[in-house]
């Protein structure tokens, strides 16, 4: 498949970064071409402008600096998210590209009231990879709000019936050295079996 790896954290060195190179030999392992965007690398300007809101349902008004990353997109059959979560939620650099770059035209069509016509049906499976400081009920609790908004909000985008994997550490804060390890050999196993 044509992948198109999306990393967000904003060092080089985290293991956030490690859980990225992870992710791309073990997808290339598998034989996919993989296209890789690192938002941070890039300097990826996530602010939605007062222009651009206001040329938002314009098709023909694309921002050129989101260009390529439209391009990625209609090109990818299958995407990957490699980010931690923050506050419950993606950092908000990965959230701004979402808000930019997901955008009618693109991603949707408008086809009536409250109807949105999905745009990115090249795109059938969706992975993430993302680390959690909480433990798995504190995520519960709060109604996990990453993996119902790619599932419920993503996914729906995309081809019908889009696959999501969600491949996850909680605990991050606390966990061990062996428990990281682990954890990016799991990563590497469940995308080398994509």
């Amino acid at each position: 498949m044509r992948v198109l790896l999306v990393h967000c954290h904003p060092r080089g060195d985290s293991y956030s970064a490690a859980l990225r190179d992870t992710a791309l030999s073990a997808l290339e392992a598998a034989g996919h071409g993989v296209e890789t965007i690192d938002l941070y690398a890039e300097q990826f300007d996530p602010r939605l402008s007062a222009v651009e809101r206001g040329a938002y349902y314009d098709d023909a008004a694309l921002p050129p600096d989101i260009a390529a990353h439209v391009a990625a997109l209609r090109r990818a059959e299958m995407l990957v998210l490699v980010y931690p979560t923050w506050w419950f939620g993606m950092p908000a650099m990965l959230k701004g590209w979402f808000d930019r770059v997901w955008r009618p035209g693109v991603a949707f069509a408008l086809g009536g009231v409250r109807v949105l016509e999905p745009r990115l049906t090249n795109i059938r499976r969706i992975a993430v990879v993302t680390t959690y400081g909480s433990p798995r009920w504190q995520l519960w609790l709060v109604g996990w709000p990453d993996w119902r908004l790619v599932r419920r909000g993503i996914c729906v985008l995309c081809a019908p019936r889009c696959r999501l994997d969600w491949i996850a550490l909680n605990g991050m804060d606390g966990a061990t050295q062996t428990a990281r390890d682990r954890f990016l050999a799991l990563v590497h196993r469940k995308l080398a079996r994509i």
